[in-house]
């Protein structure tokens, strides 16, 4: 009799998945010419080699590579003015820096719900939220996935707004054949170790605006002006990357495009198998991402998949665990960016308005105004419409696979849509003790 994993039963996969990052020899040659280099910092060439590099590929004039891809985002703010006063669209399905960033500059995140076929940030919500105090969009680009560039652009002109692109997990990514980066006034890329290009540690920011790279350039190397355009006296800070981690990501660009394809065509695999698994059961069991027609290129860092809890009617985490078991490295995604218990404004903590209220204590460097607290005012953030239910429904209903599972080979992708069908067959013993 067929039993779960979890119950003591044989696992649907027993081989390990691709390990990431991939190594190869041009990784070891390009670390060992920097090391010998003897330039490991600043004056070497492998940063302005990867930088030139990277700015092509996302289809910019410059990148500027930074330490992370969460300082990049700050940089990003900084450069477009943003500071006290300001307020900023995010949406609430996102990675808490997105939030973190907002709050270090002293200003107001203002959180819109996104869109439930994508997961991505909903532009009708975006312009409904933007007030006269609104300063900035961030559009997070979830999974590798495209936010819907067309209506956001559109948005971002109509009220004159900067769009910043928060494409963390989106390298090579494309809406309408274009890469992600290049659409708003600039791009936010990290290069930490889970992502599709990694060094570890780092991040890059992408633009087409020469008067923002200088200011990044300057921002990350603690203020000192070497650009083109006419300096901006500020208080920059160290966010510099190294040439050793420059060289890793030159190597790593290599086998990116060949990595992304394989992503692609095995997630296309997968959808169809899942589709099949829903045709069989008459269910919607497991809905695979829906991919919009614009999209043509899709960096699947995450590969979604929503697990209806009017279907299902067993708790996500539960699932998960079981799915886990059958040797599927599955995971739960984001909270509703308001229920993160270190920001959780919103709901009165009193721990996460201290957390916050710290973050805004930092100077508001270049700005010559005060941090809110400093100018007596109570930090906070503001949640349009007062909750973002479609957000909250995906933090219970959607799973993440990870990329390297998408690396591995296309009869792999059985292994997954067995072990979802098998825990299905199973949902009703899945939270008990024993079958």
């Amino acid at each position: 009799m067929e039993r779960l994993a979890l119950r003591g039963g044989p696992p649907v996969r027993q081989r390990s998945w691709p390990a990431w990052p991939e190594v190869g020899m041009s990784d070891r040659q390009l670390v060992l010419e920097a090391l010998d280099s003897g330039v490991w910092g600043l004056g070497g060439t492998m940063i302005p080699r990867f930088e030139e590099v990277f700015a092509r590929y996302q289809h910019t004039a410059y990148a500027v590579a930074a330490a992370n891809g969460t300082v990049t985002l700050e940089m990003a703010l900084r450069a477009v003015g943003v500071g006290p006063g300001s307020e900023v669209i995010i949406p609430a399905y996102t990675f808490i820096a997105t939030a973190s960033v907002v709050f270090q500059v002293g200003a107001v995140p203002v959180i819109v719900d996104i869109e439930p076929d994508t997961c991505t940030i909903d532009p009708a919500a975006v312009e409904a939220a933007i007030t006269p105090r609104t300063r900035a969009i961030i559009a997070v680009h979830v999974g590798g996935g495209p936010a819907d560039m067309d209506r956001l652009m559109a948005i971002a002109r109509k009220y004159h707004l900067p769009l910043i692109e928060d494409a963390a997990q989106a390298h090579g990514a494309e809406w309408r054949g274009r890469r992600l980066g290049s659409w708003g006034i600039c791009g936010s890329f990290s290069f930490q170790s889970s992502k599709n290009l990694t060094c570890g540690e780092g991040g890059a920011i992408v633009t087409n605006d020469e008067a923002l790279a200088d200011y990044c350039r300057a921002y990350r190397n603690v203020g000192r002006w070497v650009g083109r355009t006419p300096p901006r006296p500020l208080v920059g800070a160290d966010y510099r990357l190294t040439e050793l981690q420059a060289a890793l990501l030159l190597a790593q660009m290599e086998r990116l495009d060949v990595q992304t394809e394989r992503r692609n065509a095995n997630a296309a695999y997968l959808s169809a198998l899942l589709d099949d698994l829903n045709r069989s059961t008459g269910e919607p069991v497991a809905l695979p991402p829906r991919r919009d027609e614009r999209v043509t290129r899709h960096a699947y860092h995450l590969y979604l998949i929503r697990l209806r809890q009017d279907v299902w009617r067993v708790p996500l985490p539960r699932i998960v665990q079981a799915l886990q078991a059958e040797g599927i490295p599955a995971r739960t995604g984001y909270p509703a960016l308001y229920h993160d218990p270190l920001w959780a404004v919103a709901t009165g903590s009193d721990s996460g308005r201290s957390l916050a209220a710290e973050a805004s204590r930092q100077p508001a460097v270049n700005r010559g105004q005060p941090s809110p607290v400093e100018a007596g005012q109570e930090p906070h953030w503001r949640v349009e419409g007062g909750r973002a239910p479609q957000a909250e429904r995906a933090a219970a209903e959607v799973i993440w696979l990870p990329q390297r599972l998408l690396l591995a080979e296309q009869s792999d992708m059985h292994d997954v849509a067995e072990a979802i069908a098998k825990v299905w067959r199973h949902r009703l013993n899945v939270g008990c003790s024993s079958e």
